[in-house]
């Protein structure tokens, strides 16, 4: 079942249950009105036919035809009929238009009946009456034919209402969804391969236009997911035939004749420093291409971050730059933060290898620890040549290179600051990067700083 027919029902459904009550009160209201006014007038012709009564001490006297000549003269079929009969149940009197087959009863259902009964003395001296029952009626057909009128009208245009809402309903929803249905054929039509395709706007000013801008806006960044995806597989693709195509060849030669055993070994450290290259790209690629939700890791230390700055600069005790790497640590510890210890050392790794790589021998490179708003920050910074402003929105995406790191031919491929990045988030961290060309770059990374330390 399409929205409109759903929507539609749903309003005809709820403008039926509020016809059929509007219909059945107003009924309702119209018959009491109507059996009241026929209550009224009984009550007012009893009253005049007592007024007619004469009470004496010797009797009640009543006067045929006397009192009361308007009273019951006229024979339309909504006129009150009366008579009149004495203790004894004889009729003493009764109106014009009373007719013979009249059966002014109470029990007759056709009909609304009233009595009223009057007493005198015991002895009352003829021809006056000691007991006098006064009895009055109104035919119920005008009224029972006035309301069967109004049901008829009342379901007329109830149901003309509801034919008309139908179709009314219908164009407005069929016309109100135009947009969508519009949008969901454009949708349809969208292929993968254009990245320029987009849902048309509805042009309503309303939910419908946030819709669209949404929905556009993940568009934009699902192409943009795909390229980086394709713009990865494609780096990923050429980083890995490099090193494979280098060990090919290595293997190659050495097997086009006898070598000594000195010329195999040579061959065959090259090709272990190739494989072992190649295992740190791969290693790297499958880190990169796990999904958030399996980036996040389980079963992560307490630690204090600060402990772990000597155990890092150690690493770097053979480095031929080690006299250049310098450790602050700024304010009062604990540090406490959750981590993976072999994470965060790699993490710490990479951002002081790129600092190396990017900074001239003699310069510094200062690993610089602090707290800042709830979090545990390290500063990575150095004094080398800085980051072009075109390349700083790049620089963690995977194998990304700047013009200036190919010029001065820097080694690398791209993979240690996207590792960074990532390492960081699997933390629940994150990493920024400021730098001024020229005069040096600074890479912070924030942890979350467990509750209760000190700030």
């Amino acid at each position: 079942m399409s929205l409109t027919t759903r929507m539609s029902a749903f309003l005809l459904g709820v403008l039926a249950v509020v016809l059929a009550g509007f219909s059945t009160t107003l009924y309702l209201l119209a018959r009491t009105y109507l059996h009241r006014q026929v209550e009224e007038r009984l009550t007012t012709a009893l009253d005049t036919l007592v007024a007619a009564a004469e009470m004496e001490p010797d009797g009640i006297d009543w006067e045929p035809n006397v009192h009361h000549l308007t009273l019951g003269q006229d024979g339309a079929a909504d006129q009150v009929r009366w008579f009149v009969r004495d203790g004894e149940g004889r009729v003493v009197d009764r109106s014009a238009n009373l007719g013979a087959d009249d059966p002014l009863t109470e029990d007759s259902p056709a009909w609304r009946v009233l009595e009223r009964r009057l007493e005198s003395g015991p002895s009352a001296v003829p021809p006056k009456h000691g007991a006098l029952v006064l009895t009055g009626g109104v035919s119920l057909e005008p009224v029972r034919g006035t309301l069967l009128r109004l049901a008829a009208t009342l379901a007329g245009l109830s149901v003309g209402l509801w034919l008309l809402a139908a179709l009314v309903g219908r164009w407005v929803a069929r016309k109100a969804l135009a947009p969508v249905t519009r949008m969901a054929k454009a949708a349809r039509a969208m292929t993968p391969d254009d990245p320029r395709q987009r849902l048309p706007c509805p042009g309503t000013h309303d939910e419908l236009d946030d819709l669209q801008r949404a929905f556009n806006d993940l568009l934009c960044r699902l192409h943009e997911a795909l390229e980086r995806q394709r713009r990865f597989t494609g780096d990923a693709s050429h980083q890995l035939r490099t090193p494979l195509t280098a060990m090919l060849g290595q293997v190659e030669v050495a097997l086009r004749r006898g070598r000594p055993p000195e010329e195999y070994r040579e061959a065959l450290a090259r090709v272990q420093a190739q494989a072992d290259h190649l295992r740190q790209i791969v290693e790297a690629l499958l880190f990169l291409a796990r999904a958030d939700a399996e980036a996040r890791l389980d079963g992560l230390a307490v630690a204090d971050v600060a402990e772990a700055l000597p155990t890092v600069a150690a690493r770097w005790s053979g480095h031929p730059r080690t006299a250049d790497l310098r450790t602050e640590i700024i304010g009062d510890g604990p540090f406490l933060a959750q981590v993976q210890p072999l994470l965060l050392g790699q993490l710490f790794d990479n951002l002081i290898d790129n600092a190396f790589k990017h900074s001239a021998a003699g310069t510094p490179v200062v690993l610089r620890l602090r707290q800042e708003k709830g979090a545990v920050a390290l500063d990575v910074e150095d004094g080398g040549h800085g980051i072009a402003g075109e390349d700083l929105p790049h620089v963690f995406e995977p194998f990304y290179r700047s013009a200036e790191s190919r010029r001065l031919g820097l080694p690398g491929v791209g993979l240690g600051l996207a590792m960074v990045q990532r390492i960081a988030a699997a933390l629940g961290g994150s990493v920024v990067v400021k730098s001024n060309e020229g005069a040096g770059s600074r890479f912070t990374l924030c942890l979350p700083a467990l509750a209760g330390q000190p700030r």
